[in-house]
């Protein structure tokens, strides 16, 4: 069911038939990102770790919905093939919410951030999200002004996203405080710190802890109350066995912003390519974890779906009864 404000999408937006079905009977739904498909990750790793995560969240209840712009559709649930076709695409757009439109209008491919996941999965009236890491402040953003607009997203656009913090090579504290003046809740899972990405801990205190799947269903429930409110992020730590210690990724990352000033990397470019700098400097480590803390957050995010399908259910329920 498409949210009541974004009808107007209806013409480019396609829903997948699985995901379509799941919607009209208020099943639960998981959004996916697609640029750590195309460029978060080397083929075939990338559509293999997306099947793996469709999967996970297949077997915690709920129905997967990757987002991306194919043929001047928004394509919400791709089918395998097509997951595969635009795993291998050249040339595709990475799409914020500056961007979607222009792929959209072009024809162009285009794979979404959070940003435009978020957009996309409101459109089509999907509640939770889950990704790898969402993006912040940037390092040095006091004269570069650059801040990913993913921030900005989280304070309009009410979905819950599920991430493993923000990624690590940013400036993390300055990332809490533009989300704290954005209103935008962010709620550690299971901990009382903010993660790292590929870190549990960023040493840094999350501003709220939850520790079960119904206590954030609860939150986003009361919260989609208010008439004029945004997202809530969901800091999901990477498993304890596969995370790489602060002291150890610290170096990696430290390098490779080096290597991205001294080559004049910036805008869109610096994550990708910061992201493929600690591949090599760690040995392909940084990937392995990668891959298991996106899995992690699709877990947790169907969990948070099925308990949010749940409660909507049990309300719609209440109220017809108290109407006969």
């Amino acid at each position: 069911m498409l949210d009541k404000d974004m009808t107007g999408l209806a013409p480019v937006l396609q829903l997948g038939e699985e995901v379509a079905a799941a919607l009209a009977e208020g099943r639960p739904v998981v959004a996916l990102e697609s640029t750590i498909i195309t460029h978060g990750m080397p083929w075939p790793k990338n559509v293999e770790t997306a099947r793996l995560v469709e999967a996970d969240i297949r077997a915690g209840g709920a129905v997967p919905a990757t987002i991306a712009a194919l043929d001047g559709k928004l394509h919400v649930g791709l089918a395998d093939g097509t997951l595969e076709r635009l795993a291998q695409a050249e040339g595709v757009m990475k799409c914020s919410r500056a961007d979607l439109a222009i792929a959209l209008a072009t024809g162009r491919p285009g794979s979404t951030t959070v940003a435009a996941t978020m957009m996309a999965a409101h459109a089509a009236g999907i509640a939770v999200f889950a990704t790898g890491g969402i993006g912040g402040v940037h390092r040095g953003a006091e004269t570069s002004f650059d801040i990913s607009a993913d921030l900005d997203e989280l304070a309009r656009t009410p979905v819950c996203v599920v991430a493993a913090g923000a990624k690590a090579l940013l400036d993390l504290p300055k990332t809490l405080e533009v989300l704290e003046t954005r209103g935008v809740p962010v709620i550690a899972h299971g901990q009382d710190a903010f993660p790292a990405f590929w870190s549990r801990d960023s040493g840094l205190a999350a501003p709220y802890r939850m520790d079960t799947a119904d206590e954030i269903a609860d939150l986003l429930e009361l919260r989609a109350r208010f008439d004029d409110h945004g997202g809530v992020l969901v800091a999901n730590p990477v498993p304890e066995a596969d995370e790489i210690p602060p002291s150890q990724i610290a170096s990696a990352i430290e390098q490779a912003l080096a290597e991205a000033a001294r080559r004049g990397v910036s805008g869109k470019a610096v994550t990708p390519f910061i992201l493929a700098m600690i591949y090599e400097l760690t040995r392909g480590r940084s990937l392995v974890t990668n891959i298991a803390l996106v899995r992690n957050n699709a877990r947790l995010a169907a969990a948070i779906a099925v308990a949010l399908a749940g409660q909507r259910k049990k309300t719609a329920a209440d109220r017809l009864s108290s109407d006969v």
